[in-house]
């Protein structure tokens, strides 16, 4: 297959055509501010030459917009929180653990209604199906244009949250509307402030896809469009649309999938230094190590399908300064080659010291003629110091593991780091963010109590449950794979009940 795959950084745009499995072509373009933009330009740059042109079976985009909406309180739409569970859940209200400026801005509304499961899957009171009524009016009424329904242990029985469903969208037509069972997992907080953040950015992903779908084809290019997510896979553009919340760590998962594909290594360590940070992660079996933790998205607490990452503000724009050296965590980003010294700027920054020192061939090396080569090294080494913590902290085992740098900054990474057993530069690493994205599958995955079955057949439900949502996510059943199975004995809840977690992973199906 001939796919196109684009990851918009915080600094770069980089896109990259595969064919028959070989990187045909990459290129990379500044982010705009607009992110389409550099997306147009990058796709222009791309189709330049011969080797990019020609028709393409698919387009891959990874996108920062989602998350960075989030962290910087941004283009979030007001949501109506349905909570089921009432009183039992009254205490602790919906968004009662946000930072409070987040909060401000999503709130819409809170409705408490009656309803809900005990963890054994009872129903704790019947759904009051009146008052859901009566919030549908009042949500409509508001004008409030996006729905989160959650109810008290869902992920056993979801009844509570579809019926709800049902109701709302009778009163609401086709506004939005995200249930917590279709996300999250067994904590309610958690998984209701993921179907909340869902909800909010059900604006900002219908224009944002909708522009990203624009740009393919005012570029010429008729194929169809998916959007990478948290796992290493894609979704298509529908579904993505409908669950942003999946791609808020797409970037990073790009570059560790793209890291693997490109090594050809499945199981490593893998840092990816951008233009501002420095993500480090574990690829197992070649896809990213999945956190099984508590994740903050801006603050707020969730628990959803998310990488196992560690951020740090290195990056190939950190601003540099002092001696003893601090490097970042204040970085030009995107504004790198108007900024740093090599390209006529005044700040200095990690780049302009991997000129002076030699490592790096950028912009113009008389501008930084004058720093000291001492003074680059400590840099150097402060930079790798910093990398070396990271990598320390995220190694699950105690001795020497391999580790693959990738990214547009991996010049700050030395051939040498203890703890690693060898560092791994690959050919096209700039563009393994990329990378990745051209070469995902398709995934689909369920997270569920069984009761009443034995352990063999409980998983071979939450199997066939799987590979029917990674059908219905764009996948070609033929092609599927179990890439993660886990099951565990709920012995607090009656009978034979059993938790299985199954992902599945697929090609894209032909169109």
């Amino acid at each position: 297959m001939r796919r196109i795959g684009i990851d918009v950084g915080g600094t770069n745009t980089d896109a990259v055509l595969i064919d028959a499995g070989a990187v045909r072509r990459a290129v990379k373009a500044p982010t705009s501010e607009d992110v389409t933009t550099g997306i147009l330009e990058a796709l222009a740059k791309l189709r330049a030459e011969p080797a990019g042109q020609g028709d393409v079976d698919a387009v891959m985009i990874g996108t920062t917009h989602f998350i960075n909406a989030v962290v910087q309180r941004r283009h979030l739409t007001r949501v109506a929180a349905v909570r089921i569970g009432w009183p039992m859940s009254a205490t602790l209200p919906p968004f009662c653990d946000w930072p409070e400026d987040v909060a401000a801005i999503a709130r819409g509304g809170v409705w408490q209604i009656e309803g809900g499961h005990e963890y054994d899957g009872r129903v704790i009171m019947p759904l009051d199906e009146a008052a859901l009524g009566r919030a549908a009016r009042e949500i409509r009424q508001a004008g409030l244009r996006a729905v989160a329904i959650s109810s008290v242990f869902a992920p056993i029985d979801p009844a509570h949250e579809l019926r709800a469903a049902e109701i709302l969208r009778a009163e609401l037509g086709e506004t939005p509307i995200t249930c917590s069972h279709e996300l999250g997992r067994i904590g309610l907080l958690e998984r209701e402030n993921a179907a909340l953040l869902n909800a909010a950015l059900a604006d900002l992903a219908r224009e944002t896809i909708a522009a990203f779908a624009r740009a393919i084809r005012d570029s010429g290019i008729a194929a169809p469009l998916f959007i990478t997510q948290n796992d290493g896979t894609v979704a298509e553009a529908a579904t993505a649309q409908r669950f942003p919340v999946y791609s808020f760590a797409s970037g990073a998962t790009n570059s560790m999938r793209g890291a693997a594909y490109l090594s050809g290594m499945l199981d490593a360590m893998v840092v990816d230094v951008g233009g501002t940070t420095t993500d480090v992660g574990q690829i197992k079996a070649g896809f990213p190590r999945e956190s099984n933790a508590v994740v903050r998205i801006g603050g707020v607490r969730t628990l959803f399908r998310m990488p196992d990452l560690l951020s740090i503000g290195l990056g190939g724009g950190s601003h540099v300064a002092g001696d003893p050296p601090k490097v970042g965590p204040v970085s030009v980003g995107y504004r790198l080659i108007r900024d740093a010294l090599i390209f006529g700027g005044k700040q200095l920054t990690t780049s302009d010291i991997a000129v002076a020192a030699g490592v790096l061939d950028l912009g113009e090396r008389s501008r930084v003629a004058g720093i000291d080569a001492a003074y680059a090294r400590r840099v150097l080494d402060e930079a790798a110091r910093m990398v070396e913590e990271a990598v320390d902290r995220m190694k699950t085992e105690a001795g020497d593991v391999p580790l693959i740098a990738v990214g547009g900054g991996a010049f700050l990474i030395p051939e040498k780091l203890p703890g690693v057993s060898r560092v791994v530069h690959v050919e096209h690493g700039d563009c393994a963010n990329a990378v990745g994205a051209a070469i995902a599958q398709v995934s689909g995955e369920v997270d569920q109590i069984f009761r009443d079955l034995t352990r063999a057949d409980a998983i071979a439900a939450a199997t066939r449950l799987a590979a029917d949502r990674a059908v219905a996510a764009g996948a070609e059943r033929g092609s599927l794979r179990t890439v993660e199975t886990e099951d565990m004995p709920l012995s607090y809840l009656p009978g034979n009940s059993l938790r299985v977690r199954v992902r599945m992973v697929g090609d894209v199906a032909a169109r």
